[in-house]
């Protein structure tokens, strides 16, 4: 049995949004109601748009930084939607200016470009750190999976038929058996653990792999939903059930660290439901926020497996009594669209605005002269900063470049969503001290004059302050989360859910666009009534609209 918010159909007025299970608590919310957006179609041309930025500090920059009437024409080109104006066009605006991606040839796919594939990069090392930690090692699995495998697992190729890509020729010659483009790797993973495992000794077998999959999406957003995209997937395979949950429990829980400790986002952990639950798996547990434009972005995914692959392909164990027994498993996952989750969760007008702990430039450092006699001492000075800063472990870019305007300049950094931005002139030089201002803090109110180049200030400053806009972008999405969500009783008469709910569910989702995303593990005190039939209900539901 479980409980939702008030609806009033035919559409959703509130969607219930709870509090985490982890350690990192909030007050139990919901979801308010969407309002529609529209697509935007311009991603892929202003990405071949030239690189420049509205100007701001013109008068600050020497003769030769000074920007013809054309570059300006380009300048505005390169203006982001305003983010309460339209939300996707916004987001499209974002990742083409930022020049995180940009669409491939082939429909669906995207092309992930430098800067982008540096915060999943960023990604991938905390990750691997705590995959390594609880004792699981790397590997890879191939990319082309036999089209039998798909089908052992009858669950699994319903689920998955609709987005698998087939190859039937290969070579030039009509293939004897068809293979999927991998989906997902469960089937070929039981194939290989069926080789593997023999005996009780040979578990717990504990594996990730870094890789591509491919599912034909039918309507794609970059990062959020692509035909194309990257992941870590984890498998394992246990001895007993209990082993098996204790596993799938263990790395939902390092995905809710990930998202509050190094992305700054404030996820509510919970099992999904069973319409909602990965095809194949007793049990989907997963992570679930709330973006900008308040819809709910699935952001990582654990399930147990049970025996439902290992008995489909025969995976089993001589136990330590001698009898054959098959084997529990899990698996889990995070992929590139936790970079969509990041622009959406913290970005702004001026672009994004990147958590330092997973920024590919945290400190970036733009000198600013006016006389070619001031231009060497500035230079020298700002090279010395840098160097102070990236023996200390920062990441620090300095801009030196003279075709661009400081204005340019910091307007360029701010919208790649650099946490700093360190000003260096030659009253500064004079005095040793440096200018800092920070990304979340936008104008004067941001900004601190006087900060002493000696590399011990310096350098303990900017970690405080990287710190400090770490815990700001967490604290500031939890209160926007909190902020436009509600919790509402009585609920309406009309509108009460049964115990065994499947089939309301559905209604739910056809008649509102809102699904079930968790059953949270943290459930909220106090009595629950069943939205359906007014009955004790056991457990109370988030209903949120969806990427």
């Amino acid at each position: 049995m479980v409980v939702v918010s008030s609806l009033r159909l035919p559409s959703l007025t509130s969607l219930f949004f709870a509090s985490s299970r982890s350690t990192h608590r909030a007050p139990a919310t919901l979801f308010r109601r969407q309002q529609p957006y529209l697509a935007a179609a311009r991603f892929s041309a202003q990405s071949a748009a030239s690189s420049s930025l509205p100007e701001t500090t013109e008068e600050l920059a020497p003769a030769n930084q000074k920007k013809s009437s054309n570059s300006n024409k380009v300048n505005q080109d390169r203006v982001i939607t305003p983010r309460s104006q339209d939300f996707n066009a916004w987001y499209l605006d974002v990742i083409a200016n930022a020049e995180l991606a940009d669409y491939g040839p082939v429909r669906g796919t995207m092309v992930i470009r430098p800067y982008g594939y540096a915060i999943w990069e960023a990604i991938q090392d905390y990750l691997n750190v705590k995959f390594k930690e609880t004792g699981h090692s790397n590997m890879y699995f191939p990319q082309f999976i036999p089209y039998s495998f798909i089908e052992k697992e009858a669950s699994h190729v319903e689920g998955f038929s609709p987005e698998l890509a087939v190859v039937t020729i290969g070579g030039g010659k009509e293939l004897e058996e068809k293979l999927v483009v991998r989906p997902t790797s469960e089937t070929i993973v039981n194939h290989m653990f069926t080789q593997w495992i023999h005996s009780y000794r040979d578990l717990p077998l504990l594996i990730n792999q870094w890789a591509n999959v491919t599912r034909w999406e039918m309507r794609t957003k970059p990062f959020v939903r692509t035909l194309e995209f990257l992941w870590q997937e984890g498998h394992t395979a246990h001895a007993t059930p209990e082993e098996a949950e204790e596993e799938a429990l263990k790395m939902i829980d390092v995905y809710t660290k990930f998202a509050y400790e190094e992305a700054a986002i404030p996820v509510v952990v919970g099992r999904k439901s069973r319409e909602e639950t990965f095809a194949g798996a007793v049990r989907t547990y997963t992570i679930e926020a709330m973006m900008g434009d308040r819809k709910a972005l699935q952001a990582g995914t654990s399930h147990n497996l049970g025996q439902n692959f290992s008995r489909a392909f025969e995976t089993q164990f001589t136990d330590e009594n001698g009898q054959r027994q098959h084997v529990w498993q899990t698996s889990w996952a995070v992929s590139t669209r936790f970079v969509g989750g990041i622009i959406m969760t913290h970005g702004d007008d001026a672009g994004l605005m990147l958590p330092p702990k997973l920024a590919p430039v945290q400190v970036v450092i733009v000198p600013i002269w006016k006389k070619d006699d001031e231009k060497a001492g500035v230079l020298n000075a700002a090279s010395s900063v840098k160097e102070i800063l990236h023996s200390a472990g920062v990441k620090v870019k300095l801009d030196d470049s003279d075709m661009r305007t400081p204005g340019w300049k910091f307007n360029f950094w701010e919208m790649k969503g650099v946490p700093i931005r360190i000003e260096i002139g030659p009253r500064d030089v004079a005095s040793g001290s440096v200018v800092i201002s920070r990304r979340d803090v936008p104008g004067k109110q941001g900004k601190v004059f006087g900060i002493s180049m000696e590399p011990t200030t310096l350098v303990g400053y900017v970690k405080d302050k990287l710190d400090e806009i770490q815990a700001s972008l967490l604290a500031k999405a939890t209160s926007f989360r909190d902020s436009h969500s509600r919790f509402q009783f009585p609920f309406p008469s009309n509108w009460l859910l049964p115990r065994r709910s499947d089939k309301y569910e559905a209604r739910v989702k056809e008649e509102t666009g809102a699904t079930i995303r968790c059953f949270p593990f943290e459930q909220p005190a106090g009595t629950k009534t069943c939205l359906m039939t007014g009955q004790p209900a056991d457990e109370v539901a988030i209903f949120a609209k969806s990427y």
